[in-house]
């Protein structure tokens, strides 16, 4: 009833930038907080970013003044711009949404997308 689709990961460079887009689609009454979390090989997911439907924002320390979340309402999009990049930013990066379906808009349901890699070494 509800997608999530990422894209934007790859490849990169230590000190360079990417930009994660993460696109809603379907049946959406509303959506209220979005975020990004990212899981590493043997570790536990972890939350990277949230921002919520005014655009307030709260980020992880590790990617504080590096990471910044952004999201335009009319396209039901979040973002996630990457820059100064380093190794241990590599991980699946999931994109999160906190989502009233317009058959029940009763209560907010928790959406994942399908995970996009984002890979960082030289």
């Amino acid at each position: 009833q509800v997608q999530l689709v990422e894209s934007g990961g790859g490849l990169v460079q230590p000190g360079g930038s990417l930009r994660l887009s993460c696109a809603a689609s379907g049946s959406i009454f509303s959506i209220n907080a979005m975020g990004w979390y990212r899981q590493a090989p043997g570790k536990q997911r972890e939350l990277v970013a949230t921002i919520t439907y005014g655009g307030s924002t709260n980020y992880a320390d590790s990617v504080k003044g590096r990471f910044t979340i952004s999201r335009d309402n009319a396209k039901n999009t979040a973002y996630l711009q990457m820059n100064s990049l380093k190794p241990e930013d590599t991980a699946v990066y999931y994109c999160n949404a906190d989502i009233r379906t317009r058959t029940d808009w009763v209560r907010a349901r928790d959406y994942w997308g399908q995970g996009t890699q984002v890979t960082v070494s030289s």
